[in-house]
């Protein structure tokens, strides 16, 4: 003997294997976005590492420009002595009454 189901039935068990499907599968979803999202990171570390080495080749081969002239280093033993700065006052207009 076979019972009829009706046809709320259907449409509640079609809604609940849907449900299932998705809580079964909504672990292996969320592991899908995890792995794509360490994918997207290793590529972008990967291409700012070949970025910098890149740039630091490029700096490196080219050429040196003259070194900016530098006062010479003041050493203890030495005479020189070391510039001094005065102020003098400044002239400051005075109300007259």
């Amino acid at each position: 003997m076979t019972t009829a189901t009706t046809l709320g039935d259907a449409v509640l068990n079609m809604t609940t294997r849907g449900e299932d499907f998705l809580y079964k599968s909504s672990g292996a979803i969320v592991a899908a976005i995890v792995v794509v999202v360490i994918i997207i990171f290793t590529a972008v570390l990967i291409l700012l590492k070949l970025y910098n080495r890149r740039m630091r080749t490029r700096r490196e081969l080219e050429p040196k420009g003259p070194k900016p002239a530098t006062p010479p280093a003041l050493d203890p033993n030495s005479q020189q002595q070391p510039a001094t700065v005065t102020f003098s006052p400044v002239d400051l207009p005075s109300e007259t009454r």
